[in-house]
């Protein structure tokens, strides 16, 4: 493995910087948003990606709910508009306060190989914030984690789609489970009632396990839903690994239940395949 170490960018900001402190806040989270049952294995899952303040709650709900594998890809938009439209780091560790992640070389190798436009580039996680956010929340639940890291952006849905496929191959030419993670916000700045209207109109395909209807959907309302991306292309992953079971929704909310201005918020959603 190389030395290299991707920085956090958002530490301090999204999250707490101190590393204790950190692992307190994961850890509260996710015992606040532990399942009746026992968590379970899946194929993939969609989590928020905002500050803990207003998304932990979410986040700490969906993670809790699986058994995390070893191996983790995570997928996330491009929020800066930097680097490739499959950006990769394939190589050294995400460091996080508290840990160093480390990149699973080999399936991020895999991945490469498989993935249509896929690219080795650090430019596009330069101040990219939405995998980061999820990585305390999986070393948490597996300390033990390897991820591929993965920016998407620019995709269309054929691309999306065909980006999960590959994903798969890839995922079957390493040993174990891999988790895929699409990192996803939902709609933004919006009233509240609203806001839960659009979601619902996003989330009906999401949860209909229909990749396509997704990202058209998506499109075609112009919703601000900024990881559609990652979260057709994590479908269709679970699609071709073999899922038979319909996309679960185990949590959903808005900025404004963290605050209470409705005026103007951010939804959170967190589904697992």
């Amino acid at each position: 493995m190389s030395g290299l170490a991707r920085m956090p960018a958002v530490a301090g900001r999204f999250y707490p910087g101190d590393a204790g402190e950190l692992r307190r806040e994961v850890q509260g989270f996710l015992a606040d948003g532990a399942p009746d049952g026992a968590p379970r294995r899946v194929y993939g899952c969609m989590a928020p990606h905002a500050g803990y303040v207003y998304s932990g709650g979410i986040a700490g709900r969906t993670f809790a709910a699986i058994e995390v594998p070893e191996r983790v890809i995570v997928l996330c938009p491009n929020h800066t508009g930097r680097g490739k439209r499959i950006a990769v780091i394939a190589d050294g560790v995400f460091r996080v306060p508290g840990a160093d992640v480390p990149v699973d070389e080999e399936l991020a190798a895999r991945v490469l190989e498989q993935a249509r436009g896929a690219a080795a580039d650090r430019e596009a996680h330069a101040g990219e914030h939405a995998i980061e956010v999820e990585l305390p929340f999986l070393v948490e639940r597996r300390p033990d984690v390897k991820i591929v890291p993965i920016v998407l952006g620019g995709l269309g849905e054929a691309d999306a789609i065909g980006l999960g496929e590959a994903l798969h191959r890839a995922a079957q030419q390493v040993d174990g489970d891999v988790l895929v993670v699409a990192s996803s916000d939902m709609s933004h700045y919006l009233p509240d009632d609203v806001a839960r209207e659009v979601d619902r109109t996003a989330l009906e395909p999401l949860l209909a396990f229909d990749p396509s209807a997704l990202y058209r959907t998506v499109r075609d309302n112009d919703i601000s839903m900024c990881g559609v991306i990652p979260a057709t292309a994590m479908l269709s992953y679970a699609r071709a690994a073999g899922a038979a079971a319909s996309p679960e929704l185990v949590g959903y909310a808005t900025s404004g239940d963290a605050f209470g201005d409705r005026s103007r918020v951010v939804g959170y959603a967190g589904v697992l395949v």
